[in-house]
């Protein structure tokens, strides 16, 4: 898949957006790429899990962050014919009380799902989650790299990152109405 395509279904879902936003990390930006849109539109879901699918071996599991993350991991999961486990931002004070659902083995190797990447902190923690697991975590998958430092922080964690799309593609030429 190239990533025209992918910056085409993005764009068809209406998931980007042009206007002043504030972001999760408490900064602002003059564009949001809202995950909801096109983690909830089947044809842009089909074609990111189509896209991560391609980044995986026989023997990877998935890691999804919570919340963004699980949606493109089950999707990815299903369609890699690979399994997945969900690393939570914080226990819950019933059930489990894990960090991390699904089964996790020792030395497993993930690979960590994430929508989008600012300044990666909540994917780090999401490592840090899985590897406090016992999972072995060096690389990452994610949609979008809003190229605001995140790359260097999953770095600095020992973290391999990838992203179908950076913030310099998915803007360029974009009609900004």
């Amino acid at each position: 898949m190239t990533n025209q395509t992918l910056i085409d279904a993005l764009r068809a879902a209406d998931a980007v957006k042009f206007g002043e936003f504030e972001l999760a990390h408490g900064g602002t930006s003059e564009y949001y790429v809202d995950k909801y849109l096109f983690e909830t539109d089947p044809t842009c879901l089909s074609a990111i899990a189509d896209a991560f699918a391609e980044h995986l071996g026989a023997d990877d599991k998935l890691g999804g962050v919570a919340l963004g993350g699980v949606p493109l991991a089950a999707a990815t999961s299903v369609v890699a014919d690979v399994p997945y486990v969900i690393a939570r931002k914080q226990r819950k004070d019933y059930g489990t009380a894990n960090l991390v659902e699904g089964r996790l083995d020792e030395g497993e190797s993930v690979v960590v799902i994430e929508d989008i990447v600012t300044t990666g902190t909540s994917l780090v923690e999401a490592v840090e989650a899985l590897r406090d697991a016992g999972a072995t975590v060096e690389r990452a998958l994610v949609v979008v790299d809003r190229e605001e430092g995140g790359r260097e922080t999953v770095a600095d964690a020992g973290v391999e990152m990838d992203a179908l799309v950076t913030a310099s593609e998915l803007l360029a030429d974009a009609d900004r109405e």
